[in-house]
């Protein structure tokens, strides 16, 4: 059998796998060469902090503005107030759209502010 007439099995898949073998070999010799450290340092004699992802940074700030009772408007009226505000803005009319953008504006502005200042602390 000429080069012309080689075939998938199993000329081609036995050189397939040889570089498959021959790269995973080469990944597990990196990874073992240069270790990654995964997640935090936990230092166990500091108290717990729980720290939530950057996406929910801004929730769990509300909580500190809204704390016990009160929790419930920080932590289901407000966001849904977000979430309508941002829907509605395509149907408002013209005229008013200015006022609504700022508005709006306003409060993805407080938005980002209860993001970031959980990160500054």
């Amino acid at each position: 059998m000429d080069d012309d007439e080689k075939r998938f099995y199993p000329d081609y898949l036995f050189e397939i796998l040889i570089v498959v073998v021959f790269l995973m070999a080469l990944l597990v010799v990196l990874a073992m060469t240069f270790p990654q450290e995964m997640g935090r340092r936990i230092v166990l004699s500091t108290p717990f902090q729980p720290k939530p992802e950057w996406y929910f940074l801004w929730l769990f700030e509300l909580l500190k503005y809204f704390p016990g009772r009160t929790a419930f408007i920080g932590t289901v009226v407000l966001p849904i107030t977000f979430m309508t505000a941002l829907i509605m803005i395509p149907s408002i009319d013209k005229r008013g759209r200015r006022k609504a953008v700022v508005v709006i504006g306003g409060i993805y502005l407080l938005f980002l502010i209860f993001t970031i200042i959980p990160l500054v602390n």
